[in-house]
């Protein structure tokens, strides 16, 4: 299409959107371009690695207990269908726009300069915050395999949650050892993250298979527990912000604790839009990157849903454990081989959920520095490698620094937020482009829109009215501060605003 054919510029100022033409074209810059090296296969194993993680190990034992009870798989159903809705969203921006940033580019191509910065800004924190709580957490399951080997670590180095802990130098030196694999390449990310993913489904599938001959069926008795206060009747602060918004007391189990886990469980999914990160760097990204992300979300939401049947049908709902329910579950039924291997595994696995969480930030952080929202100089790529090695390295010291040091509870609804944001935004961004742009090959397009679209935004917006009016606060908070960053710097230093109207642009 030539230039003269190609919409104008319509908008101006904020809301001024950078086409998908000249996305490509400046993937195309030799300092600022990315080795293509990634295949589908490629994709779905990184989808599966940053899936299955935190959530299924840790996730499904807290909101069993206080939420959901054995209906903890409709809420891995519910969070399933929510993803899938926005994965088909995605999926056609990642194979129109194959560009690195996800949400924040495929925001700048449709909706406009300050939203796509919003949501740059959402992501990094998302990211951040997620490599940083997956890394404490693997530090957590490594120092209970040495226990059981009769190895410690000096308590000063067990990190803020042990008794005398200051810092954790587990969390801090996994943290830096996988920022070294990423500045190495893609290509070396992939074979490691296919092995550790292998090892992890296997873990899983053995609680599947296993766990089938532990099965009480009186344990599925209630399926979905009846309603009740919460010890102390709760708070609007910490309630789901739908209960505090019509008024009602806030209640755990019954229906609605079903979405409210489905709010919370929903951190086990977070991974596939990940996928849409490294669309710069598929070779084929038409094709593959709609089968990278809509394959790796159907195969864990199958894994999710048959591990919360299983487990909570080994052990009674009141009784599992919170911080390892899979491990003691099998320990329960005097099994505890198997609490040993899903534990090696949960340590394993969580490997590739720090390397891809990691590997998204950096990748978001590269696509908002190379159109000068961030600083130009984290946006050269290395010129062996060619990997954005200056923003890696940067982010994953400081992520590094924040896992050693501090002591992570309550961040994982704060991830949630963020990026169930982020769909609402891709799924908006989805209607306006093909409206703006209808002349845009798409070797994908989801079907039914706006309707399909709409809904999605309408599911995403549904979880998180269920999340505690606390996040809501904090979330707000960190928006307020990227918004004073775009202006302070982002919007003055825009390539796309230097440009002006009548650019290439």
């Amino acid at each position: 299409m030539s230039t003269d054919q190609q919409p104008p510029q319509a908008r101006s100022g904020m809301f001024r959107t950078k086409t998908v033409e000249q996305s490509i074209r400046d993937t195309e810059e030799p300092e600022h371009a990315l080795r293509k090296s990634l295949s589908a296969w490629d994709l779905t194993v990184f989808g599966v690695g940053v899936i299955i993680g935190t959530g299924i190990f840790v996730l499904t034992g807290k909101v069993a207990k206080e939420n959901a009870g054995p209906a903890t798989a409709l809420a891995f159903i519910a969070a399933g269908i929510v993803c899938a809705l926005a994965a088909l969203c995605y999926a056609e921006f990642a194979s129109t726009v194959p560009v690195a940033g996800s949400a924040y580019t495929f925001a700048y191509a449709s909706i406009g300069e300050l939203p796509a910065w919003i949501i740059g800004w959402d992501l990094v924190l998302e990211f951040a915050l997620g490599t940083a709580v997956v890394a404490v957490g693997w530090s957590g399951y490594v120092r209970s395999l040495m226990d059981n080997v009769d190895w410690h670590l000096p308590a000063a180095l067990e990190g803020p949650d042990a008794p005398g802990g200051t810092f954790d130098i587990l969390a801090f030196l996994l943290v830096l050892v996988l920022t070294v694999i990423l500045v190495l390449g893609m290509k070396l990310s992939a074979r490691i993250t296919a092995l550790v993913v292998a090892i992890k489904v296997t873990v899983v599938m053995i609680v599947i298979v296993a766990g089938l001959f532990f099965i009480v069926g009186d344990n599925y008795d209630p399926f979905i527990p009846p309603a009740i206060t919460p010890e102390g009747g709760g708070s609007a602060w910490d309630a789901p912000l739908v209960q505090t918004i019509f008024g009602y007391e806030p209640t755990n189990f019954g229906v609605m604790g079903i979405f409210t886990a489905a709010s919370v469980v929903f951190f086990a999914f977070i991974g596939f839009d990940v996928v849409a990160t490294a669309a710069e760097e598929t070779k084929l990204p038409q094709r593959d990157m709609p089968r990278g992300i809509l394959g790796s979300l159907l195969i864990c939401t199958v894994l999710y849903v048959a591990v919360a049947l299983v487990v909570t049908g080994m052990q009674h709902y009141s009784e599992l454990s919170v911080s390892a329910p899979l491990a003691d579950a099998f320990k329960a039924v005097g099994h505890p081989f198997y609490a040993g291997v899903i534990s090696f595994g949960a340590a394993v696995g969580l490997t590739t959920v720090c390397l891809i969480l990691l590997l998204g930030q950096t990748r978001v952080f590269f696509a908002m520095s190379r159109d000068g929202l961030l600083p130009r100089f984290f946006s050269i790529t290395h010129p062996r490698f060619r990997t954005p090695y200056r923003p890696t390295i940067l982010l994953g010291v400081i992520i590094a620094i924040v896992a050693g040091f501090t002591s992570i509870n309550e961040l994982a609804t704060l991830v949630n937020i963020g990026t169930l944001f982020a769909f609402v935004v891709v799924a908006a961004g989805v209607i306006v482009l093909r409206r703006t742009r209808p002349d845009l090959h798409r070797s994908f397009r989801t079907p039914w829109v706006p309707a399909l679209p709409i809904i999605s935004i309408a599911a995403s917006v549904w979880l998180m009215l269920n999340l505690p009016g606390e996040t809501w606060f904090r979330f707000a908070v960190w928006m307020v501060i990227g918004v004073v960053v775009y202006f302070l710097y982002g919007r003055s230093h825009s390539r796309l605003g230097k440009q002006g109207q009548d650019a290439q642009y």
